[in-house]
């Protein structure tokens, strides 16, 4: 289908989906129960949006588009709470976490959605393998340039969300010595990295997509899984490298941090973003996700090596003002203290050495996500 227009929104507004684990309190395992959990929760208001994912084992919740931090993370608490309340009726967990540590791809069930269906046809295996679970966050654009521009600006920022939000470090039973596993499944699927250097949206439009389109390769902008992509539809790019958080405190954090760069980057203070930019790209995304907070990335313009945690932690200090004007405060100060404290990730390693099974950081990460 032809791309549609790309719509003028309010710029620097914000939106969240989290993919979220359905797991039976019974083995801790995941459970195929999104088509029951959504009939219930289709009985009464529900305050955002949820929806199925490709395995009914996961569902996805949305925030309505928000402006500053507390308002998101106030409806994000309230999501979670009814999500948690409708969950207990059915004896099932409800947790974040990029992957979940011991559940069998092999045992997911497709649902029975026709986009679901026909990713399952073309993609074999690997469907049921994307029963992985991530944060998307999306900023409003004024225009579809606004829209190149940031994405290809975020690019240097692409390894903080990585190393911030890991929360992926167990699959299939073992300890993949990952921070974030769960990319690497994204990897495999052919659309997916980063979007072609294009800065003006009448170029994206006609040199890129509607090529692609001609070639029967793709349908719509569903069919890109790149780190980031414009949402032309909603007036968003939508970044999509985060697993999802534990907590949706740290949710909401993410989302703050990244509208405030964009209000930075939106300046033009900063170089403008080459084409060069991204033969570090690749590198410093693994950095961040084999590593985490650990790792070191090169910056793409002067070629330095550089800490992940401390360009983490400068980035930060150099947002505080944009945060500040933004009402992110708060959201900034949270991920300052992940940088000291460690990630979900970290958390989670934790508990399985605590508990000395799988299943006890399975009922630690239910635990974090209803109490916060």
């Amino acid at each position: 289908m032809p791309l549609p227009p790309f719509k003028s929104s309010t710029p620097l507004s914000m939106g969240v989906e989290l993919e979220l684990q359905l797991v039976s309190l019974s083995d801790y395992d995941l459970t195929a129960s999104s088509p029951d959990l959504l009939h219930l929760l289709g009985r009464k208001p529900f305050p955002g949006n949820v929806t199925p994912e490709i395995t009914e084992s996961m569902i996805e919740i949305n925030s309505d588009v928000q402006h500053q931090h507390d308002a998101l993370l106030a409806q994000l608490e309230l999501v979670r709470d009814t999500l948690v309340q409708a969950g207990e009726r059915l004896n099932i967990g409800i947790c974040g976490g990029g992957t979940h540590p011991f559940q069998k791809w092999t045992e997911r069930r497709i649902y029975a959605k026709p986009r679901f269906k026909q990713v399952s046809a073309l993609y074999g295996y690997l469907a049921k393998q994307f029963t992985i679970f991530g944060q998307h966050v999306h900023i409003g654009c004024a225009s579809g340039d606004d829209a190149l521009y940031l994405l290809h600006a975020l690019s240097r920022y692409v390894p903080h969300f990585i190393a911030l939000s890991s929360s992926s470090p167990f699959v299939q039973a073992n300890d993949t010595l990952f921070n974030s596993a769960r990319l690497n499944s994204v990897f495999a699927f052919p659309m997916s990295g980063r979007a072609p250097f294009l800065l003006d949206w009448a170029s994206f439009e006609r040199d890129y997509f509607a090529k692609m389109e001609h070639t029967g390769v793709i349908n719509s902008m569903k069919d890109f899984y790149w780190d980031i992509r414009p949402k032309p539809e909603y007036g968003t790019i939508e970044l999509r490298v985060c697993d999802t958080p534990l907590t949706v405190a740290r949710a909401a954090a993410l989302a703050s941090y990244l509208q405030a760069l964009c209000a930075y980057l939106l300046e033009r203070r900063s170089p403008a973003p080459q084409e060069d930019d991204y033969l570090v790209y690749n590198y410093n995304r693994f950095q961040a996700c084999r590593f985490g907070l650990d790792g070191t990335l090169v910056h793409p313009q002067t070629y330095e090596s550089l800490s992940l945690r401390e360009d983490i932690l400068t980035t930060l200090r150099k947002m505080a003002p944009y945060g500040a004007a933004l009402g992110g405060t708060a959201g900034l100060e949270h991920l300052v203290a992940v940088t000291h404290e460690g990630s979900d990730a970290h958390f989670l390693r934790q508990q399985f050495a605590r508990s000395g099974s799988a299943e006890g950081m399975v009922a630690a990460a239910i635990q974090r996500f209803r109490s916060g």
